[in-house]
């Protein structure tokens, strides 16, 4: 146990049974506890493998390379249509996890192999998503801006991407494009302070 993790544990959730029971359950898996994000993360020689979260509607074990895991059961779900990587064991309460224990932890013991055996997610490429026609209109309009945003990380561009592109109206995602070209000349990502 790391006494940093305590917090999470320690104040009052709707999960909190929940998340003590999981917390034991990786406890015994031989990984090392650790907070990130805000969040128990449970760790293999300095790399993330599964964390603990919840939601308003429930609680979850994120497995970070959970799209590489056998999910024989069907219990893995990607959390939104953009997440690459990870996917998550979602709980409504504690029986839940108590029924399945056992097929828990086979995922969590698979998610420590593909540790291990050093495995990698075949990550899209920020080339290989969309520009939303909105943005595209500005990058032609200024060069500059063209400039800036190509000069962002990899990172920094998807995280612009996918947020320009979630609106379904188009007046929406104007509006964003129009918000961030200021960010974007001046090098930041789209959560920078």
């Amino acid at each position: 146990m790391n006494p940093k993790v305590d917090f999470f544990f320690n104040k009052t959730s709707k999960w909190q049974k929940e998340y003590q029971h999981l917390r034991t359950m990786m406890l015994e898996c031989e990984l090392t506890e650790e907070l990130k994000w805000g969040v128990p993360c449970y760790t293999l020689q300095s790399s993330n493998v599964v964390l603990i979260h919840g939601f308003k509607d429930y609680c979850a074990l994120l497995f970070h390379k959970g799209v590489l895991l056998a999910d024989p059961e069907g219990i893995l779900v990607q959390q939104t249509k953009n997440v690459q990587s990870a996917r998550q064991i979602r709980f409504v309460g504690l029986q839940e996890i108590l029924a399945l224990e056992e097929k828990i932890k086979t995922y969590i013991f698979e998610a420590i192999q593909v540790e291990k055996m050093g495995l990698k997610v075949d990550m899209k490429k920020t080339k290989e998503f969309d520009i939303p026609e909105e943005f595209l209109t500005e990058l032609e309009k200024n060069p500059a801006l063209e400039t800036a945003f190509s000069a962002l990380t990899p990172g920094r561009q998807r995280g612009y991407l996918l947020y320009f592109s979630a609106p379904k109206q188009a007046k929406t995602r104007v509006l964003r494009v129009e918000k961030y070209i200021p960010q974007i000349l001046e090098g930041r990502g789209l959560d920078d302070e």
